[in-house]
């Protein structure tokens, strides 16, 4: 079916609805009416039923639509059964014949894993993969993506073909990145700095040179433009059949026509759910690994195991234009301010972009094959203006098909990836947002690794399904809210400090309601509302979500923490880093209190209590009761998992939440909220895995926590808790129960900012009493509260890691700077120790370094690290340390040699970082520029230092 349609402005499309009959429009007018409908569904907030227009859909799709390629892999008459005989029992069992299933299964034969099969329902490519855009662009605002990018262009442009013989359809005709104002321009630039590191070819061009490059282009409102040679388009059949034969050739097995029906799970003698078989029409499969890349239909499939998929489908779409002259060998256009792209299509464009009122499709058929919906233009037309005003030759140029399918979304935007929480051997490989051919090659190898050495090689933990805390996964009104702002914002500019405005306050502790009235502006990690910063002018509440104005619900008017946050919107310092500063500052030379109760709060108990800490935890825990260790969590490759503190607790009775029973092997772990869940499951998968008899319990929802840090925090506490504070009664890493203005609560004194602290972890209900006694206390000397941001200031000043930033999977404590936290001078033998001592033998290939710079320039991560005009790294983390007055990076290096990095390497190089394209001196540091001989955290300050820093001396 061809629709002939001249593509017209935005504001010639609203006059369709006026019916106006003259010339083209009347052409447009007339095609819109044909296609468009409203289905008889709920709205995406099933809002009320006299709405006048639909946004969810549970039509079956129509059956014949035109894709732009050439070949497709539908057979007409369509076989009744299997392609291939189903075999009894298999390694693992790929479930979806689409981008991810296709390089799955490659990646796993590729690794030895040969008994593997592959079934698809239908045919491959049916499902989504059939209709996809099939663009690849090499830079992403993530390292890991970058590196994810690479693979996948180096499989589908060389590897396959050296394989195989067979051509892919791999087309280079580069990309090009429209800025519209200079913010736009200093993302890209950021995109281009980071691309020198990984050698990938960009260039920031002007738009006199834009115009050159793209003579159709019109550049009159261009700030500049970011060109990469070497980006390209993709055919998802030729992809697809290419893997599946590689793949077949190397002994692999790939059925078609074979629906699954159900997926058998078997409970082992400890409890623990595995995955036993896959059920079909034609023959059940005996196999411990189910691997779930069914795309949109893989919630269904999660089902049959009992897995929770957090994913939704919704309508994305496209138009091919007819043949326009001039356009041959053009690069593809993202134009993320106009939210639309332009993707080359031999002597066309096809034309789409991201809106902000997708179609939800609700029901989700089982039936569905290569088939498409119509397009609802009421919704596409949004495009079609920015795609004029781009390239104005498409305004006169017809329409040579319409392209609507589903594509399934996630609440972060993110896939979902690696081991299920629920069932031991049922990966996810799902939920891809459209860029399932684009990120297929290198997600398909990372989880080919996973499922065969237990983890994979990078740190995909921003593609995890644990990422995601469990009371969140089967919240469809978070999951629903969540994915519609991350498909709306997609082609926003990526900032630093964005947070979310759908679904918050799912998660809040004891202090929410007392520190909103305080002028908290809070970030939401985990589901959990944390302090992010105060702000001066009064309270900042998060609302409901508005849906952004779409689906005619009403933006939310007067939005104190939406015009906050969008001054965040900035590459520069935010208008509020004084106030940050502030926070700092008061923590350094006064006393302030920092909420963190959203940390994750474990017990470790039972007969195997002590075994298992031994083998988990890099330090050693087992000190005497009353200790507390800070330690990292390993993988067998020595990568950390995880960094936390582990308390051993005194033998006694239980008085939960604070004390469970214990015979002196019990232990409590506070963890980063943000990765609880993902600490959570490690250790839960370890004690399976090594069938350690023990209990591990979870308490992060029945207490609070609030530190409390600086020089004056001792004189403040004394004055309300029943014990000794001075460094003899109670020393640095120690712990104990004490009385708080007349609550039982655990003190313990650490810090993660760097000065003399406690942390007390309260029982919900003592919370706001214990709060208001620290603050009435600590009163005359000047306490204030304050948030993450100076948290975060804070801990890299002091040179304190963050997992996930400047220390993850892919990072071992010996190269993170952490040695001091393994036990390699006891005989104790832990997870991880075998590779972290081969590595010690061989040397380090690399390793972080602090830098600072002189200049006061943001920086956020992401900048290039050049040794002596050499790429050697980036910046993992970055921030502005206030105490020493510089801005702070870190970033790990590698010898461009091969070579080990060691003190010596770094000291000979003289070392620039560059920022959105310019360069800056800096300066190597060994250790920390801030108080390197850690005198602060043991309470020694100089005897002129108890001048109390006032709040507003700024």
């Amino acid at each position: 079916m061809k629709e002939h349609i001249t593509l017209q402005t935005a504001d010639q499309s609203r006059s369709i609805g006026n019916r106006q009959s003259q010339g083209a429009m009347a052409f447009l007018g007339t095609a819109v009416r044909r296609v468009a409908s409203c289905r008889p569904a709920l709205s995406p907030l099933c809002h009320s039923a006299t709405t006048s227009r639909c946004y969810s859909s549970s039509s079956e799709p129509t059956t014949e639509k035109s894709v732009p390629y050439e070949n497709v892999l539908k057979v007409e008459e369509g076989g009744s059964g299997p392609t291939k005989p189903l075999p009894k029992a298999a390694e693992a069992v790929v479930i979806g014949g689409g981008s991810l299933g296709c390089q799955t299964v490659y990646h796993l034969a590729k690794m030895g894993m040969t008994n593997v099969v592959l079934l698809e329902r239908d045919r491959l490519t049916a499902g989504t993969t059939w209709h996809t855009a099939g663009l690849l662009w090499q830079l992403r605002p993530s390292d890991v993506e970058v590196e994810l990018l690479a693979h996948t262009r180096q499989v589908i442009s060389h590897d396959l073909e050296q394989e195989t013989g067979l051509e892919t359809g791999w087309i280079q005709n580069g990309g090009l990145f429209i800025a519209s104002n200079k913010q736009r321009l200093d993302e890209y630039k950021r995109l281009m700095s980071l691309g020198k590191v990984y050698g990938i070819e960009s260039h920031v061009l002007s738009p006199a040179e834009t115009k050159d490059l793209y003579p159709l282009m019109n550049v009159d409102d261009l700030y500049g433009t970011l060109y990469v040679p070497k980006d390209g388009t993709m055919d998802p059949a030729g992809t697809c059949t290419t893997l599946s034969r590689a793949a077949t050739a190397r002994g692999a097995t790939v059925i078609e026509n074979c629906p699954v029906t159900g997926i058998q799970v078997s409970t082992d003698d400890l409890g623990v759910k595995r995955v036993k078989a896959v059920e079909t029409v034609h023959g059940t499969i005996q196999t411990p690994v189910v691997v779930n890349c069914a795309g949109v239909w893989a919630t269904k499939l999660g089902e049959m195991a009992g897995v929770k998929v957090p994913l939704i489908a919704m309508h994305h779409a496209y138009v091919v234009t007819e043949r326009i002259e001039g356009i041959q060998n053009m690069p593809n256009v993202r134009d993320h301010d106009a939210s639309v792209y332009l993707r080359l299509q031999g002597d066309a464009l096809s034309v789409g972009g991201y809106e902000q009122n997708p179609v939800f499709w609700d029901k989700v058929s089982d039936k569905f094959a290569f088939s498409l919906f119509d397009l609802d233009w009421d919704v596409f037309m949004q495009h079609i203006a920015g795609a004029i005003n781009r390239v104005p030759a498409l305004e006169q140029t017809g329409i040579k098909s319409t392209v609507c399918g589903p594509e399934s979304f996630t609440a972060d935007h993110k896939p979902l990836m690696g081991e299920a929480p629920e069932v031991r051997g049922f990966f996810l490989g799902c939920g891809f947002n459209s860029a399932g051919m684009m990120l297929g090659g290198g997600c398909g190898r990372e989880l080919a690794h996973w499922i065969i050495h237990g983890r994979p090689e990078k740190d995909m933990y921003g593609y995890d399904i644990r990422r995601f805390h469990h009371s969140l996964t089967d919240n469809n009104k978070w999951i629903r809210e969540r994915s519609h702002e991350s498909y709306a914002k997609n082609y926003s500019v990526v900032f630093p400090f964005d947070e979310p405005l759908a679904s918050r306050n799912m998660r809040t502790d004891p202090f929410h309601k007392v520190l909103t009235e305080q002028g908290c502006v809070f970030q939401e990690r985990h589901g959990w509302e944390r302090p992010g910063w105060f702000n001066r002018d009064g309270a900042a509440p998060v609302l409901d979500y508005d849906w952004y104005g779409a689906y005619d619900i009403s933006k939310n008017q007067n939005y104190k923490y939406n015009e906050l946050l969008g001054k965040e919107y900035t590459f520069d310092y935010p208008p509020h880093h004084h106030v940050i500063k502030n926070e700092c500052l008061m923590c350094r030379h006064g006393v302030s209190v920092f909420d963190m109760s959203y940390f994750g709060k474990f017990y470790l108990t039972g007969p195997d209590a002590k075994r298992a800490a031994d083998w988990l935890f890099s330090a050693d825990v087992n000190k005497v009761p009353g200790s507390t260790v800070y330690t990292c969590m390993l993988n067998k490759r020595g990568g950390s998992e995880a960094d936390l503190t582990v308390s051993r607790l005194e033998a006694g009775t239980s008085n939960l939440p604070l004390t469970p029973e214990s015979n002196g092997d019990a232990y409590y772990l506070a963890i980063g909220g943000g990765v609880a869940e993902h600490n959570w499951n490690h250790i839960k998968t370890v004690l399976q895995d090594e069938g350690f008899n023990c209990q591990l319990t979870d308490y992060s929802e029945d207490m609070g926590m609030i530190s409390i840090q600086g020089p004056k925090s001792r004189e403040v506490l004394q004055e309300i808790l029943d014990t000794d504070l001075s460094n003899e009664a109670f020393p640095f890493s120690t712990h104990k129960v004490c009385n708080a203005a007349g609550h039982k609560v655990r003190a313990m004194r650490l810090s993660f900012v760097g000065e003399l602290g406690w942390e007390l972890h309260i029982p919900k209900d003592s919370c706001l009493p214990v709060y208001q006694a620290v603050m009435a206390a600590g009163a005359k000397h000047g306490i204030i509260n304050a948030g993450y941001r100076a948290i975060d200031s804070l801990s890299i000043e002091k040179g304190y890691r963050h997992w996930h930033a400047d220390l993850r999977p892919d990072d071992t404590p010996l190269e993170a700077g952490l040695a001091f936290t393994c036990k390699m001078k006891s005989t104790i033998p832990f997870l991880g120790r075998a590779s972290l001592e081969k590595q010690k033998a061989e040397g380090l290939r690399r390793r972080i370094v602090c830098f600072t710079i002189d200049e006061k320039v943001p920086m956020f991560g992401l900048e290039a690290i050049f040794r002596n005009g050499v790429p050697v790294g980036h910046l993992r983390r970055s921030d502005y340390g206030f105490f020493i007055d510089k801005q702070i990076g870190y970033g790990y290096i590698r010898n461009p040699d091969g070579g080990v990095v060691n003190a010596d390497f770094i000291k000979s190089g003289k070392f620039t970082l560059e920022r959105m394209g310019v360069v800056y001196e800096a300066k190597a540091h060994l250790k920390s520029p801030f108080d390197p001989s850690n005198n602060r955290v043991k309470g020694i300050y100089p005897d002129n230092y108890h001048n109390v820093y006032k709040a507003n001396a700024q």
